[in-house]
This record gives C-alpha cells, structure tokens and sequence, in this order.
C-alpha cells in the first residue's frame, strides 16, 4: 500500500528544474566574486551587458498607461477578439498562408504546447521531436500520460536529419495512425538553428506521403517563440506560405510566444494558432482549445492582449516599440556572432547556429563539464548530448572569453 498522498499518476521526482537551480548559484557566485568575474548563461531571457533584465520601455509604459478595466478585466474565454486578429498578424507577418486560419489565447507559448499535446493525441501516445529539444516538452508529455520519442536532429553536413525524422516519423505513424511532431524553429532552443526553406519541402514530402492514408491524422506543431529575434534579412517567415493547400489529414499548428519577442515573459500572453484547408477543422480547433481554456486556466492577461493589438493595429504605438526590439536584435546577433568567431579560433565545436537566444556545444558528458565549468565561475545548462549557453544574457565581452573557458573545461573532461 503506498503512503503517497497524491494519485498515483501524480507522483514525480523530488528534484528542482535544473535552469533555475543553476541559476541560482550563478546569483550566488554574484554575491561571492563579483558580477564582473562570473559568465550566468543559464537563463534564455535577455539581458543588458551590466546584467539588468531588458523589458522594452515602448511595451511597459503603454501598458502602465492603460485604463485599469483594461488591465484588470476579464478577457474573453478564448482571448479577445482583436488580439486573436492581432496575434495572426504577428505570427505570420507577410506570410500568411492561403488557407483556413483560426487562434486561440494561451498563457504564453508553453499553454499552446499543452494544448497541443493535451488534445491532438491520446493517452499514451508518443510524440516526435527532435534530440536536443526544450526539456519542458518532456514534462508536459508525461504530465498528460504521453511519451516523447526523437530523432537524431543533425546529420553529417550539419542539416537536418531528414532521414532521421522519416524514420521515426513513419515508425509512430503506422503505430499509432496519428501523430503530433514538434518543430521548435526558427532559432531552436537549445541550438539556434533554423530550418531551412529546402529542408521544409522535404518534411512537406513527408508528411503527404503519410497523408496519402485518409486514416492517418498528422498534425505538426510549429513552436515560433524565438521568431521575433531572428533578423528580418533572413525572411525567416517565407517557409509558413508552403503549408497552404496542405491535405486535410494534415494539420499544422502554431505555438506563438509575446515572451521572447515582445519582453512579456511573465505576462504570459500567447496563442495556439491552426493553419488547414478545411474549414470544419479550423471551426473545430477553435471550439475545443476555447473549451481547454475554461477548463483549465479559464482566460488569460487582458492587459498583455491590448497592449500586443496596439502594437500590431497602431503605428504610432507599433514605431516606438519596433526601434526598441530592432536595437536588442542588433545586439543579440553581435553577442552571437563573437561567441562563433572565438569559438572558431580556439576549435570549440558547435551545434549548427542560424538564429536566436542560444548556441550549443556538443559534449560527451554534460553533467560533469557543468560542475568543471560552474568551479570556474561559467554557468551553462546541461542538456541530452550538450550544453546550452545563453547569448542572450551575456554581455558581447563576456562571449569573447567564454569559448576559451569552456573549451579549456571540455579538454579536462576528455582527460
């Protein structure tokens, strides 16, 4: 007889989330040796170089100026109205793709991905991703009694493994004849790559070749978060065109975030966005997710909403509020571009890099290379086969010296 209190599906590890765990002792290395003396790259939010959270000014005195019933009100169930126009805007930009497409309000990226998860597969079920993933797809997985499977994420030339991912994705397919597979990108966390157009008519291939069963439901869920970090040069959104006119056994969904982009991390504004060429699948998609709101967050931060649709809908609350983020994309891709220019001159390996918050060293035993490195005043994150550094929180003098460091650390650990 178990003394547990809590169900039996309910019962999990008596640990804490590794990031923040970390974290805090890079707070605590602070306190001891300084700011100046300790590399913190455990955290993906963005921070100034002095180390001060970067919340953009455009963004929190518009909403501190908002009428108090614009921020303390309820928003509507599936989120308001003109945010979900908004938030299409938003999420495909130029981009829209020719097909029936519907929203609904999330908390944040992270709610998205539970519906997603939650309702388009059942208990049970495995999902795909790719082998370095976000750990949180894992939690939420198994917080809904799902399994995550992955494929190996990279090949030879430093692509994507299409062949990796057909394997896996026809493996499950045939198993289960329904089957969601996550694709963080572009700027995937933790590598920073970004999937490229051609790469994206081959997983298109594959996806039609499994839709050419009417019995099998394929759905794929895009998680964008990082989208608004990537530089606009890079047409990073020219890929969300190709899933018009897609079969209707093929659904495509999207997580959109406002946390990275649009510095509301704790306002927790998001949306699960549906791209289909049927319109009674679009219709359905948004009553269940509006259904899964009520039942378990009930609504979301009508303040965050309002202020995303002015940004969106005004100019001249959009022009302030684009200069800001157009400048920390400036800086992100400075800090990113000397931490692979030092690493190239000291022959630290890295995961392919295009875009975003993080890059990715490959390692052999992560765990260990991340006390070697927290002894020596680095904080990174350990992950399935590497270690994840935030670019995004540290300053471009800081991403000069890092790859030394940690290549010095790596060398000790091969010993």
């Amino acid at each position: 007889m178990s003394n547990n209190m809590v169900a039996d599906h309910a019962i999990r590890p008596v640990e804490n989330d590794t990031i923040f765990t970390i974290s805090a002792k890079a707070s605590e290395a602070v306190l001891k040796y300084g700011a100046e003396n300790v590399i913190n790259s455990s955290m993906g939010v963005l921070l100034e170089d002095n180390g001060d959270f970067v919340a953009f000014e455009s963004v929190y005195s518009y909403l501190k100026d908002l009428d108090n019933p614009k921020i303390a009100a309820y928003a509507s169930i599936e989120g308001d109205s003109d945010f979900l126009q908004a938030v299409k805007k938003a999420c495909f930009k130029n981009h829209m793709p020719n097909a029936y497409i519907e929203a609904v309000a999330t908390p944040g990226g992270s709610g998205a991905i539970h519906h997603a998860i939650f309702n388009y597969t059942n208990i049970g079920d495995s999902i795909l991703t790719s082998s370095l993933y976000w750990d949180p797809y894992n939690t939420m997985c198994v917080e809904n009694s799902r399994k995550l499977d992955t494929y190996n994420m990279f090949n030879g030339n430093g692509g994507l493994d299409i062949d990796a991912f057909k394997e896996k994705f026809d493996y499950h397919l045939n198993k289960q004849k329904r089957l969601l597979t996550i694709f963080n990108t572009p700027a995937h966390n933790p590598t920073g790559y970004s999937i490229s157009d051609e790469e994206w008519d081959k997983i298109i291939d594959i996806l039609k070749q499994g839709a050419s069963n009417k019995e099998n439901k394929i759905i794929v869920l895009v998680d964008v978060a990082y989208i608004d970090f990537c530089d606009e040069k890079f047409d990073r959104r020219a890929f969300m065109e190709k899933f018009a006119g897609l079969e209707e056994n093929i659904l495509i969904l999207f997580a959109f975030s406002a946390s990275k982009g649009y510095t509301m991390y704790g306002l927790r504004n998001g949306a699960l966005l549906c791209v289909t060429s049927k319109e009674e699948i679009a219709k359905e998609f948004f009553y269940t997710n509006l259904h899964s709101n009520r039942g378990t967050w009930s609504n979301g931060t009508k303040g965050a909403m309002k202020v995303l649709t002015d940004i969106i809908n005004d100019e001249n609350v959009g022009k302030p509020f684009y200069e800001d983020r157009e400048h920390y994309v400036k800086l992100l891709r400075k800090r990113a571009d000397v931490f692979l220019e030092k690493s190239s001159e000291v022959g630290l390996e890295l995961y392919p890099y295009k875009d975003g918050f993080f890059v990715c060293i490959p390692c052999k035993n992560p765990l260990e290379a991340c006390e070697k490195l927290m002894k020596n005043n680095v904080f990174a994150i350990p992950l399935q086969t590497g270690l994840r550094f935030a670019v995004c929180a540290v300053s471009e003098d800081k991403c000069m010296v890092a790859p030394k460091k940690i290549k010095e650390v790596l060398a000790e650990c091969d010993e």
